[in-house]
């Protein structure tokens, strides 16, 4: 995909964020200058920052900066990391096994972000999915790459497994996409007419078609391997769109929130039915403006900012105080009480969200957790400073007037943009 052009680093490294920090390698504190910071699982470059090692704490990328193209948003994948500039480069870094970054690596994977030179320069969206990648540009323009073992890319039935070079979504030609996201093995994207359409992966019904189980319990043809309207949505206009592991969620313009695809026993309660195969309503929420989709666990922010969170609550993602599974959405309380959230974001087991410019983080830590090694640090994603598992939100030290601007999770890792601000008011 790139032509292997990668920002030059500065001299002084890779810096922890830090209030006051001055030097080439992170952003000082004037003229409210935006960077990328990131943290958590090191593993094959996905960090971005020159190294394997893990971070328990946010840290700078030292590769933006140095120019007038500052990093606009994050997007966290698998093990993968695109970043979105001012200008509309889009530059990726981390694990490489399937193309997700866009480009032919010899090694698998890079430890710095690259340009993705394939792609026109006005893109305004990008999305990471586990083993998938996306960008969308301002004239509506949608270009996938990566894994594309289910289809998860759009490009027809007879399309190659892998494709590693960015490529138009030709069936989606003269359709205007608004908003794309991908889940592990599947895409959803809205249209500005409001319209949604998904393709890829289809067990569990996530893309909302309504396929359904044998009675043995296996799929047939549940794969969509072209971008595939979503029926039950003809009467409506949906505004936001968010795609899981094994599950989907959209916003109507009313408000209202539909889930569909895997739910498990203690996910959604889908009255007896283990999966909704068909957009389902929820109704114990109020007016509903933003949905995010992890692992096993929904978020929605109301439009009076309030967090509510529901599904698996295994390593305390949901952020009620416990580990026990909530089956109706329930808000989110402790340090949030009373603040309002601007932007929420799911990894497989763990959250975050912005408030006030400050993001706060809870659930899987990487430690005693699922995938911990003795040896091998697992996570970090918190950015709480450890591994430990966190049941309620907590908040992540940013340094001295620094804000959030946005805030992205992938599998173990998270990043997210920030920027430096005069004073204290300006947060």
């Amino acid at each position: 995909m790139w032509k292997n052009r990668v920002l030059q680093a500065t001299k002084a490294g890779v810096k922890r964020l830090s209030g006051g920090s001055t030097g080439s390698g992170s952003p000082s504190g004037g003229g409210g200058r935006r960077f990328a910071a990131l943290w958590g699982n090191g593993d094959h470059g996905r960090l971005g920052l020159g190294r394997l090692e893990s971070k328990w704490r946010p840290t700078v990328c030292p590769y933006f900066g140095v120019d007038d193209d500052p990093p606009l948003s994050v997007a966290c994948g698998g093990a993968h990391t695109l970043f979105l500039t001012e200008k509309g480069h889009v530059y990726a870094t981390g694990l490489n096994d399937f193309g997700q970054l866009g480009f032919v690596s010899e090694e698998g994977y890079t430890l710095k972000p690259v340009l993705v030179s394939e792609l026109p320069e006005n893109i305004i969206r990008i999305s990471a999915g586990y083993r998938h990648s996306s960008a969308l540009t301002d004239d509506g323009v949608l270009y996938m790459w990566g894994n594309n073992s289910s289809g998860q890319l759009g490009f027809g039935r007879t399309a190659e497994k892998v494709v590693s070079i960015p490529s138009k979504v030709d069936s989606l030609v003269g359709i205007h996409v608004k908003d794309i996201a991908l889940g592990s093995e599947h895409s959803i994207a809205l249209t500005d007419e409001g319209d949604v359409l998904s393709w890829g992966a289809g067990g569990s019904g996530r893309l909302g078609h309504g396929h359904q189980s044998s009675f043995l319990g296996f799929l047939g043809s549940s794969s969509e391997f072209s971008p595939r309207i979503i029926k039950n949505f003809d009467t409506v206009k949906v505004k936001k769109i968010a795609a899981g592991l094994l599950n989907s969620a959209c916003i109507d313009e009313h408000g209202s929130v539909f889930i569909f695809g895997e739910k498990t026993t203690d996910k959604v309660h889908f009255g007896e039915s283990k999966n909704a195969t068909l957009p389902s309503l929820i109704n114990e929420i109020p007016i509903a403006e933003e949905v995010a989709c992890g692992g096993y666990h929904t978020c929605v922010i109301t439009s009076d900012r309030e967090l509510y969170t529901w599904g698996s609550n295994e390593n305390g993602c949901l952020g009620h105080s416990g580990i026990d599974a909530i089956r109706m959405p329930q808000r989110v309380e402790g340090q949030l009480l009373n603040l309002p959230i601007s932007e929420v974001s799911c990894g497989w087991k763990h959250t975050a969200a912005i408030s006030g410019g400050n993001v706060f983080t809870w659930g899987w830590g990487g430690s005693y957790g699922t995938f911990y090694e003795e040896v091998l640090s697992s996570g970090g994603q918190l950015g709480q400073g450890d591994e430990v598992d966190y049941f309620e939100p907590r908040v992540v030290h940013l340094g001295d007037n620094v804000k959030a601007l946005q805030i992205s999770c992938g599998f173990n890792h998270t990043g997210g943009i920030f920027q430096y601000v005069e004073s204290e008011e300006d947060t």
